[in-house]
């Protein structure tokens, strides 16, 4: 009909919105936002910060922790994409000959390593110690655990690890660790004593393990 108001579609001009090229841009920043305030909410988070896009690996000749608790959590990158992990938590804990390792890919240079070494001698101390790993192995000794607990009732550990509820989690009253290797995203710590601190960056892929 002659001067009836017409609707514009997706092949208008380009001073106009393409409102179906719109929504579907932004639906996948609403769904990341969205995750993340139901994450917030069930205290599902893991790290207070957002973690880089490497992971390091972390390695002891032996653990020993007073208070440990582990459940599932979530890492968040700079570009808040959401990170699957393993927490590990410990209020106190000893490492002896602790090293961590991180390789970075630079262009023309190619590898290049970080590795910190400390508690050769004397063993590296740790209070409220948070690892949000995606694998850990060695020999491991648990006390008065408690395996199948739901996650937001844990209260063995530091007093923030909880993780969401009706989610699977394991605490005990103490562990050991022997030959402990562990890749992980982010670590927190509310004092972290390093004995005998030796930094060292070279050329090359130079690993704990």
């Amino acid at each position: 009909m002659t001067g009836s108001p017409h609707l514009p579609d997706d092949h208008s001009d380009s001073g106009r919105v393409r409102w179906r090229r719109f929504a579907l841009l932004t639906v996948p920043a609403v769904a990341v936002t969205a995750g993340l305030g139901i994450a917030l909410a069930q205290g599902a988070l893991a790290a207070s910060f957002a973690v880089s896009g490497q992971q390091f690996k972390v390695s002891a000749s032996s653990l020993e922790g007073e208070g440990f608790a582990q459940y599932g959590g979530v890492d968040v990158n700079a570009r808040e994409e959401l990170i699957p992990v393993a927490v590990t938590a410990i209020r106190e804990a000893k490492l002896n000959n602790l090293c961590q390792s991180v390789v970075t890919t630079l262009p023309v240079i190619g590898d290049i390593s970080l590795n910190l070494t400390a508690g050769k001698k004397t063993p590296v101390e740790a209070s409220n110690l948070f690892v949000d790993a995606t694998q850990l192995s060695g020999d491991a000794v648990f006390s008065n655990i408690e395996i199948g607990r739901d996650a937001s009732t844990l209260d063995k550990g530091p007093a923030d690890a909880q993780g969401m509820q009706d989610l699977f989690a394991q605490q005990a009253d103490t562990v050991r660790i022997s030959n402990l290797q562990q890749t992980a995203w982010a670590t927190n710590a509310g004092t972290f004593k390093l004995s005998g601190l030796s930094m060292n960056v070279s050329k090359g892929k130079k690993e704990c393990f």
